[in-house]
């Protein structure tokens, strides 16, 4: 029998992959047993490039970002909140090493799964294969909306198509130069676009 305070502390992610795909009991005893939590000091570093991103992370409350650097600048290209799974893509699919940095954006909490335990889900429990190729396809999904994005050739439109396609408390909680960042503009624009905005 599981400690109470374990099972409280991983019920965030039970729930999220039993939306993607109901969880055998097997599964869960499994997942119950192996997530673990952790948390992240605001600006701290999670993932560096160079390094191979062993961990599946499902944040219960914060932001984080993905960025790499190019010359002497950092360029973002993703944000996640709340009830968001967060990786390296290649650092944790492929378990290869990853080009691209991971950082908190706030104090952020965060449930866990280790590469190896994850690749035993896979194996042993069918409904985790179904998950998995869920994640997939919604990476995938979210990563055509990036490059539709980065194609948009006008920076209203950019920061219009961001706003209608995120979360509306998002932009708020964004440092600027990261958003703008992300938007491949300069600050100075990012921030006469959103007084014309209102």
């Amino acid at each position: 029998m599981l400690h109470s305070e374990n099972i409280e502390k991983n019920l965030f992610i039970i729930p999220f992959l039993n939306s993607i795909h109901p969880l055998s009991p097997d599964l869960k005893t499994f997942l119950l047993e192996n997530i673990k939590t952790c948390s992240f000091d605001k600006n701290e570093i999670i993932n560096e490039a160079g390094e191979i991103c062993n961990r599946l992370y499902f944040i219960k409350k914060g932001m984080v970002r993905g960025y790499f650097e190019s010359e002497s600048s950092e360029i973002t290209t993703w944000v996640d909140t709340e009830n968001e799974v967060f990786t390296s893509i290649t650092g944790f699919f492929r378990n290869e090493i990853t080009q691209e940095f991971i950082q908190s954006l706030e104090n952020t909490y965060c449930d866990y799964l280790e590469y190896d335990d994850y690749k035993y889900c896979l194996e042993h429990f069918p409904e985790m294969v179904q998950i998995n190729r869920t994640l997939l396809e919604n990476y995938y999904i979210l990563a055509e909306h990036r490059v539709y994005l980065a194609r948009i050739p006008n920076a209203r439109k950019r920061l219009a198509y961001f706003m209608e396609h995120s979360k509306p408390q998002i932009v708020e909680r964004i440092p600027k130069k990261y958003l703008a960042s992300f938007l491949a503009m300069r600050p100075e624009t990012l921030s006469r676009l959103m007084k014309e905005r209102g």
